[in-house]
């Protein structure tokens, strides 16, 4: 079967880089076991999942999947397909429309089941609460911060020296 492979990490920082290393390591190691030939494999750096329209590799490989490049597309887990649920379904039903099935590794689901899509709607919800929670702990510390006089910014507003 011609697979195509997505993977992606959310920061650019060295150990999301080796993250992402791992899931082409895992699609190397993928073909090998089940025989099939990997087409490409998509690949955004540094890129949330929250929304599909900012990844460029997410994108490319839905048109390479209106042209028949490939019969299904391997992803290591949901949460690294989409981490917002509307997001995650539609693309899953647009590549269904076009012949391509979407196997999620770690969850076991393949959309060629007809039940596959309950549970991808399942666990695709559980990424994207996921994404919330970090999102509102990260808001929380910084707020936190701030009320102790702890906060320092990543970069200083312009005309002020840290």
């Amino acid at each position: 079967m011609n697979i195509a492979a997505y993977c992606r990490v959310s920061t650019d920082k060295k150990d999301q880089l080796n993250s992402l290393e791992a899931q082409k390591e895992f699609f190397s190691e993928y073909t090998k076991r089940t025989g099939d030939n990997l087409v490409r494999l998509y690949a955004d750096e540094g890129i949330s999942g929250t929304k599909i329209k900012n990844r460029k590799e997410f994108l490319r490989m839905m048109s390479d999947a209106e042209h028949g490049l490939f019969d299904m597309v391997v992803v290591k887990d949901i949460s690294r397909f989409a981490r917002n649920t509307k997001d995650c379904l539609e693309a899953v039903r647009e590549l269904k429309e076009l012949g391509v099935n979407v196997r999620f590794e770690r969850e076991g689901i393949d959309t060629a089941n007809v039940s596959s899509e309950l549970i991808t709607a399942i666990y695709a919800a559980f990424a994207q609460k996921e994404s919330e929670s970090i999102s509102g702990n990260m808001r929380w510390s910084c707020q936190r911060r701030m009320e102790a006089g702890t906060f320092l910014p990543s970069s200083m507003a312009y005309g002020y020296k840290l």
